[in-house]
């Protein structure tokens, strides 16, 4: 059973018809596939309708839906013979992000994800993705690993933003990010990062300062959430799907702007609802964009990452 939307509710509905109609199918009494199949059209027909024209709103809620697949998720599913490597060798080992090594396509790399969680367990353990500062620690140990031993880096980023909790900020959460997109900047390895989920503030710049930036269709990528730019602005979060607006914070937005270099289309309906076929096209994406670094070693990436990044507005100064 789906977690419906609140701009889903006419979906919910006709799915909820289909399902009764297959209970009662399923008695043996009656043969209704005729009429199951009539509102599956029905169903396919609305997904595609709701799909094409989500607004900026809709798009940050289907980003964050809880049935989206996580960090660990594509984990998982892509890399073999994964090893977790834990701990900033500083003060402790964050949960907020996952980390480790294993081969991807047959390649040995360097994985780094934060995680939301998938459940209300999950999440307390992961702090709901928002990483402290030995979360972007472990990220800047694991990067320097992997230019040590030239491993490509793939970055995978769901967070709300970096954790702004007090104790965070008395260990130094701004150096830390800080430090991270600096030593993204100084890999000589391809680093590809990928926005799955949600893309917020400077805890997902701290990951995906890279060379590619991938990003799924109905994911979403800001520098602060629409709900934090409303209480700003407005002073009020009611006016969160005017701040969404406004942001331009949507992936067809950020590729048209030159923010990021390549959207993923997702299954109709959202990767929340065809997770595995979600993943499987992301991987493409990622080996794709990956082999054409690795083929092209003419390129500085050191050099091309950081241009790629200084040219990030400069038409609107000219």
């Amino acid at each position: 059973m789906h977690n419906y939307l609140d701009f889903e509710k006419p979906i919910a509905e006709l799915e909820g018809k289909i399902e009764e109609l297959r209970h009662l199918s399923g008695s043996g009494t009656v043969n209704i596939a005729d009429e199951v199949g009539k509102l599956q059209t029905k169903v396919d027909k609305l997904l595609l309708q709701t799909y094409s024209k989500l607004t900026p709103w809709q798009k940050t809620q289907v980003a964050r839906h809880h049935d989206r697949p996580h960090a660990v998720d594509y984990i998982n599913a892509w890399i073999e013979g994964f090893t977790p490597l834990a701990g900033d060798r500083a003060f402790s080992d964050d949960q907020a992000v996952v980390s480790g090594m294993g081969r991807f396509r047959g390649r040995t790399v360097i994985v780094i994800g934060t995680e939301k969680g998938a459940d209300t367990e999950g999440r307390v353990r992961h702090n709901f993705g928002m990483a402290k500062p030995e979360g972007y620690r472990k990220a800047v140990r694991l990067m320097n690993m992997a230019d040590r031993f030239n491993l490509p880096v793939i970055t995978l980023v769901d967070t709300p933003g970096a954790y702004p909790g007090v104790d965070a900020e008395a260990r130094g959460q701004a150096e830390a990010i800080a430090r991270s997109i600096e030593t993204c900047l100084s890999l000589r390895v391809p680093l590809i990062s990928v926005i799955i989920g949600e893309g917020g503030s400077g805890g997902a710049i701290a990951l995906a300062t890279a060379n590619k930036v991938l990003m799924l269709e109905h994911a979403i990528y800001s520098v602060i959430s629409p709900e934090g730019c409303a209480s700003i602005l407005w002073r009020s979060g009611e006016m969160a799907k005017d701040a969404a607006a406004a942001l331009r914070l949507t992936a067809q937005d950020l590729m048209e702007l030159g923010i990021i270099d390549r959207i993923v289309d997702e299954p109709m309906g959202g990767a929340h609802r065809e997770p595995s076929i979600a993943m499987e096209r992301l991987a493409e994406a990622v080996d794709t964009t990956l082999a054409d670094l690795i083929m092209n070693g003419e390129i500085d990436l050191k050099a091309q990452r950081r241009e790629k990044f200084l040219a990030m507005g400069a038409k609107g100064l000219n």
